[in-house]
C-alpha cells in the first residue's frame, strides 16, 4: 500500500515513437470529428475544392500594386485629377478650333458678346469735364482729346488721353477719370507764367522751371513778369529768377536779363547800365555789387557797365561825360579841345 501522503507522479510526456504517433493520429482524428459535427450543426455548408484546384492568393497582383503605389504619390494625383481634365479640354479645343470657319464663328460670337456688355448704358460716357483750367486752355483741352461721345468707358484708353493732354504746352499735369452719371473728368494744373523770353520768333511765356507756357504777341500784354533774352536763356530760368530776386533795390530800374554765350547772364538796367556777371556764383557776385552800391552810390554815377566777372577786381567803364570830365582833370585833354568841349 501507498502512504497517504505521497504526491502522485506528474503527468509525464507522451512518448515518442510508435506509441506517440498513435496517440497523437487518435487525438486527431477526435478533434476533427468534433469539429465536423458542430460545423453541421450550425447549417454551414462544406464544399471541398475539387482536387488539383489553386488556393486563392489575397495579395493585390503586380499592376495592382503598381497602382496602388501610384495613388500614393501626391503628385500623380494632381496630375490625374487636374492635368488630365485640362489636355482632354486642350486636345478638344484644338479639334474645335483647327478649322478657321469655326475659328472665325467663335470669335465673332465673343466680340458679340463682349460688345453688347460694353454697350450696355450704365458704361456709356457722355460728358467731358474739365477742371483747373483757364476757358481758353479748357477748349483746347477738348479739341485735343477729340473724343467723340457718347462712348463706353471701356474704350476710354485713359493713359493715351492723359498723354494727350499733357503734351499742351500750359498743361503741367493731368489726371483723368470716369464719374459716375457717365462724366469724364480731366482735372488740369495749368502752367504758371514767370518769364517772358524774348528771342528772333518772337516772344515766348516760360514757367519757373524753364518750360514752355504759351506764345506771346505783345511785351506790353504781360508788363509784370520779367524779361530775358538770349540762345539757352530759357533753360537756366531757374537761375534767372534767383538772381531777378537777389536784385532787390534794382527791381524798379531791371529791365532783363540777356544770356551770354549760353553760360553767363548779364543785368540790363535802365540808362542802359549793364552789370556782367560770372558764370560761377552770379547771385553772390550781385550782392556784393549791391552791397559796394549802398556804401559808395556806384550804380548812381555815369557808368556804362560793371565788369563783375573777377571777383577779386571788378573792372568799371564810364560813360562818355564821366570819361570827359575824368580827363580833363587828369589834364589829358588840350586847353583849346577844352575850349572847344566847353562852347558846345
Amino acid at each position: 500500500m501507498q502512504p497517504l501522503n505521497r504526491r502522485p507522479p506528474p503527468l509525464q510526456a507522451p512518448r515518442r515513437g510508435i506509441t506517440g504517433a498513435v496517440i497523437g493520429a487518435a487525438k486527431g482524428a477526435v478533434m476533427g470529428a468534433a469539429r465536423g459535427a458542430a460545423m453541421g450543426a450550425s447549417g454551414e455548408a462544406q464544399t471541398q475544392a475539387p482536387k488539383g484546384a489553386r488556393r486563392h492568393d489575397p495579395s493585390p497582383s503586380y499592376w495592382d500594386y503598381k497602382m496602388q503605389r501610384l495613388w500614393l504619390t501626391p503628385q500623380f494625383r494632381v496630375l490625374f485629377r487636374f492635368g488630365l481634365p485640362v489636355l482632354v479640354v486642350t486636345l478638344i479645343s484644338a479639334l474645335v478650333l483647327a478649322s478657321e470657319s469655326r475659328r472665325t464663328a467663335v470669335a465673332g460670337g465673343v466680340a458679340h458678346v463682349v460688345g453688347q456688355f460694353q454697350d450696355r448704358p450704365e458704361f456709356r460716357v457722355s460728358l467731358l469735364s474739365v477742371d483747373g483750367a483757364s476757358p481758353d486752355l479748357a477748349d483746347a483741352v477738348r479739341a485735343q482729346l477729340g473724343v467723340s461721345f457718347p462712348v463706353s468707358s471701356f474704350k476710354l484708353d485713359l493713359d493715351a488721353l492723359r498723354e494727350k493732354a499733357e503734351s499742351l504746352d500750359a498743361v503741367a499735369q493731368a489726371d483723368l477719370a470716369v464719374r459716375s452719371g457717365g462724366v469724364l473728368h480731366v482735372a488740369i494744373q495749368e502752367r504758371e507764367p514767370a518769364l517772358v523770353w524774348r528771342t528772333e520768333d518772337g516772344l515766348t511765356l516760360l514757367d519757373a522751371t524753364g518750360h514752355r507756357v504759351a506764345g506771346l504777341a505783345a511785351r506790353g500784354d504781360r508788363p509784370d513778369l520779367p524779361l530775358i533774352a538770349g540762345e539757352g536763356a530759357d533753360l537756366a530760368a531757374t537761375e534767372a529768377l534767383a538772381l531777378m530776386d537777389a536784385a532787390g533795390p534794382l527791381t524798379k530800374r531791371l529791365r532783363g536779363l540777356v544770356r551770354v554765350g549760353d553760360r553767363r547772364w548779364d543785368m540790363v538796367l535802365d540808362r542802359d547800365q549793364r552789370l556782367l556777371l560770372p558764370s560761377d556764383r552770379p547771385v553772390q557776385a550781385l550782392e556784393r555789387l549791391l552791397a559796394l552800391d549802398q556804401a559808395e552810390d556806384l550804380l548812381a554815377r555815369d557808368l556804362v557797365a560793371i565788369d563783375l566777372r573777377d571777383e577779386k577786381r571788378p573792372v568799371l567803364r564810364l560813360g562818355e561825360d564821366a570819361l570827359m570830365a575824368a580827363r580833363r582833370a587828369r589834364g589829358l585833354i588840350p586847353d583849346e579841345k577844352k575850349k572847344t568841349e566847353s562852347d558846345l
